[in-house]
């Protein structure tokens, strides 16, 4: 698998990052108004569930992550009684041997103590040894502070070492969460961290294959913020680009994708065309976004995708796969859930509502897989034939 990613995402860096706007949506892609904004169904997709709640079970689900290892599909999340973000949240994976049929979550990360929180950091693999990441919230979530990432390793994706800290390139911890999807661009690996105090989100990369060490921060100004009437502590401690995903241009810049908390419900992106030495300030582009998350990446054709909830307004919905040939701009998109297929909402619980939430992707076996929560309770997977996404 890690040679399969070597060979799909291996390109030749070139330039200065851009000023402009990284890449565009063609006009007329989404309709306003229509349902699921017009979008066709994702031809041959195929959705399954791993976890849904049961009166006995947690109720709470979110930050579903996937990647392939030792030919088997693994998913990750985490997972509360009731609350997003409650100190008894804990971190669960399940097994898949085609991505259909789940085993039953096991505890990959155990829920803390004395106010501490862990949540789900997603995955890593240099194609021998798999990588689990959590973040660790020393002071919860909510109180704004930030936390840091630990990691444990499994050769045989069955049992773990003990946690450690992620290091960065001066053998020291990184003092910030990892972002839940990194990158292998040309041999080396990239993602984001959300470093603390609060949580403010830079571009970092390696070159270590296994993404434990080296973690070296690229330069990349983050845009202000308006924070006067931010009420809750982790709000006021938050930069404007959060939770960002990656994707390489035709042209060899790789192009980081961000929430934005200025609540404008596009995304914001930034460019480094010099290996992530460098990234041009983010940049606001047209590309709605629900602000739940989004994954981003690029199919073995080298087509760029996102994924995400292009709705220009709050609801989550529809969960959306757009592709652009070169990464500029993006010409096509297929719906792969939309607003009848989704299952009413069957547990309250703080921050709750309906919608597909926090997708998360990988590429694996003819399939483009996209994992996310089903209003935060259901842990489910959708599955698109790749021949599906090309040009038509």
């Amino acid at each position: 698998m890690f040679k399969i990613l070597a060979a799909s995402l291996a390109i030749t860096f070139m330039g200065a990052a851009p000023a402009s706007a990284p890449y565009a949506i063609k006009s007329g892609l989404f309709q306003a108004g229509e349902a699921d904004l017009g979008l066709e169904a994702a031809p041959g997709s195929e959705t399954f569930t791993i976890f849904a709640p049961g009166p006995e079970t947690e109720k709470f689900s979110n930050g579903v992550v996937l990647i392939p290892f030792n030919g088997k599909l693994y998913a990750q999340w985490q997972s509360s009684a009731r609350d997003e973000d409650s100190t008894d949240t804990w971190v669960a994976y399940s097994v898949s041997d085609d991505g259909r049929a789940w085993s039953q979550p096991k505890t990959l990360a155990s829920a803390g103590t004395n106010g501490l929180m862990r949540s789900s950091g997603g995955w890593w693999t240099d194609g021998r040894t798999l990588v689990a990441y959590a973040n660790v919230w020393p002071e919860g979530f909510q109180s704004g502070a930030g936390g840091y990432t630990e990691y444990r390793t499994s050769r045989d994706g069955l049992t773990w070492s003990s946690p450690r800290r992620v290091l960065g390139v001066d053998g020291q911890p990184i003092e910030g969460v990892i972002e839940q999807d990194p990158h292998l661009i040309d041999g080396r690996v990239f993602t984001a961290f959300h470093l603390r105090p609060g949580m403010i989100a830079q571009p970092f990369h390696t070159d270590d294959p296994l993404g434990v060490t080296g973690w070296t921060q690229g330069r990349m100004t983050n845009l202000p913020r308006d924070v006067s009437t931010a009420a809750a502590p982790h709000e006021r401690r938050l930069s404007r680009e959060i939770e960002p995903s990656l994707f390489r241009r035709a042209d060899g810049c790789v192009v980081m994708v961000f929430r934005d908390e200025e609540l404008s419900f596009r995304q914001l992106a930034s460019a480094s065309c010099d290996r992530g030495a460098t990234w041009n300030t983010p940049v606001l582009t047209d590309m709605p976004d629900a602000r739940a998350k989004q994954s981003a990446g690029n199919l073995p054709d080298g087509s760029a995708y996102l994924v995400n909830a292009p709705n220009s307004a709050r609801p989550r919905i529809p969960l959306a796969v757009t592709v652009s040939r070169d990464g500029r701009l993006f010409d096509r998109s297929w719906k792969l859930r939309g607003q009848a297929d989704l299952q009413p909402l069957r547990f309250e619980g703080q921050y709750k509502r309906p919608g597909y939430h926090y997708p998360k992707s990988v590429v694996w076996n003819g399939w483009l897989y996209v994992g996310y929560a089903a209003n935060k309770e259901d842990v489910q997977v959708t599955r698109v034939p790749i021949e599906a996404l090309k040009s038509r």
